[in-house]
């Protein structure tokens, strides 16, 4: 980073099915508890990014940055940012530049989805917004397709088992339970996950994200001091489709972005105590990790299955268990971090969030200035 970034504060809805609530009144509650958090006024922000995908699709609202801009009483410069299911984590990876630039002192960032109150085929057609829609869309994929294509490769490649995959899911509900904020609270066992409703073979239902809605809010500064500090932001992005790429298997983005962002934290990957990465579907997790060299190729599933791996994964429960309003799920993953980090008393966490297939991916990753 050019600069010190502090996260001063935070607030978020709990996400689930909000019919009662417009996506208006979830970004301002999560506005208004991010503000109180920071123990600042509205008036101590001097800018706004929110990160969101569908919301002119589904909501029929647009401009949301000034629409957000508006619920402050001075009404501050203010933009929207959409990269897919990235949107909340390039909305941070923007506010970082405002700030570094010093063309801002103290950020909002916000993300925010509202999806429930659609039908699940204009959810799935907004969604595939995020794929090639000269390759991928006429051939009726979805990214539960595509997701399913390469989970059927992954299980030929290394002999993965429909079994072992069930234990990602499991395993990322079972820490959701602890999660106030989470969607769903409750234990799924691994032969539910196994047994549920097919979706995109070898897919299950629950080997999927849910349809959710929330938003999620942090403010950054450079000048007002916080033990939280933004160690990295980084970004790198792919080829749009799959059949672009020499393998679909791992994730060329992922690998980039987070390599970047170890080195300009200046950390190893063995000094991060808590991940919270994109969890779209059971198979992304092992990949990430792989990506990530947290485990040799085909062998991410040994993290569930043997537990041999300090780090804590997906300690929110992932968007899997917590839930996935796709636009606010990057800067959600921030206020976790932070929370973990407190309660742990570690030095080093790191936010991992794609959009599309790998397409878009940002990492962020949080340092806590612990007590000696």
């Amino acid at each position: 980073m050019n600069a010190d970034v502090f996260l001063v504060g935070s607030g978020q809805t709990r996400f689930g099915e909000w019919w009662d609530k417009s996506l208006p009144a979830l970004i301002e509650e999560a506005v208004s508890a991010a503000i109180t958090d920071a123990g600042i006024t509205a008036l101590d922000i001097d800018a706004i990014v929110i990160g969101n995908m569908i919301g002119q699709q589904i909501s029929g609202q647009g401009q949301l940055g000034a629409m957000t801009s508006a619920l402050l009483p001075h009404r501050p410069p203010a933009l929207r940012v959409e990269a897919a299911c990235a949107s909340g984590s390039v909305a941070v990876h923007t506010a970082c530049a405002l700030l570094e630039s010093k063309r801002a002192e103290t950020v909002l960032v916000v993300g925010a989805e509202k999806m429930t109150d659609a039908e699940n085929t204009a959810i799935a057609s907004a969604l595939m917004g995020a794929g090639d829609s000269e390759r991928d869309a006429p051939a009726g994929l979805t990214f539960p397709g595509i997701f399913g294509l390469i989970a059927s490769r992954y299980m030929h490649d290394y002999g993965l088992t429909r079994e072992e995959l069930s234990l990602v899911s499991s395993r990322h509900h079972e820490h959701a339970k602890a999660n106030p904020y989470a969607q769903f609270r409750s234990s799924v066992s691994p032969e539910s996950v196994s047994s549920s409703a097919p979706v995109a073979d070898p897919l299950r239902l629950l080997d999927c994200s849910p349809i959710s809605d929330g938003a999620a809010a942090i403010i950054l500064s450079r000048t007002r001091k916080s033990p939280l500090r933004l160690a990295a932001s980084q970004l790198a992005t792919d080829a749009l489709s799959l059949a672009e790429r020499p393998t679909i298997t791992s994730f060329a983005a992922t690998r980039d972005a987070f390599c970047r962002a170890c080195e300009e934290a200046e950390i190893d990957r063995k000094e991060i105590a808590h991940l919270e990465l994109h969890d779209c579907f059971s198979i992304a997790a092992l990949i990430n990790l792989e990506d990530m060299q947290f485990a040799d190729p085909g062998q991410g599933i040994g993290i569930y299955r043997d537990g041999l791996q300090e780090m804590s994964v997906n300690l929110s429960g992932g968007l899997k268990g917590c839930g996935h309003p796709v636009g606010a799920t990057g800067v959600k993953q921030i206020r976790d971090l932070a929370k973990q980090l407190k309660a742990s008393k570690q030095r080093f966490g790191a936010a991992h969030n794609f959009g599309g297939a790998g397409a878009t991916c940002c990492v962020h990753i949080l340092e806590h200035a612990c007590e000696p």
